[in-house]
């Protein structure tokens, strides 16, 4: 992890697309302002752990649902030829 200071006003580049600013500084709360292309998405760390949750969860039942399917098949007594 690279570590930075910063004040107000001060920023950094990403790779020449991303610019990361500070916009203040109130106690421990920092308020940050992020530019990057439309393409990039940007989250927060707990929106983003909980978009990745979400699609882990979705993703899920359809397995279950295919091992399921597989069970029924071997035990209905159809053979495969």
């Amino acid at each position: 992890m690279l570590v930075l200071s910063r004040k107000k006003g001060e920023s950094i580049v990403i790779q020449d697309h991303i610019e990361v600013t500070v916009l203040a500084v109130e106690g421990d709360t920092v308020r940050i302002g992020i530019s990057a292309p439309k393409h990039i998405d940007i989250f927060r760390q707990e929106i983003y752990a909980s978009i990745q949750e979400a699609n882990l969860e979705s993703a899920t039942p359809l397995a279950a649902n295919v091992e399921a399917f597989m069970e029924r098949l071997r035990n209905s007594g159809i053979k495969k030829d």
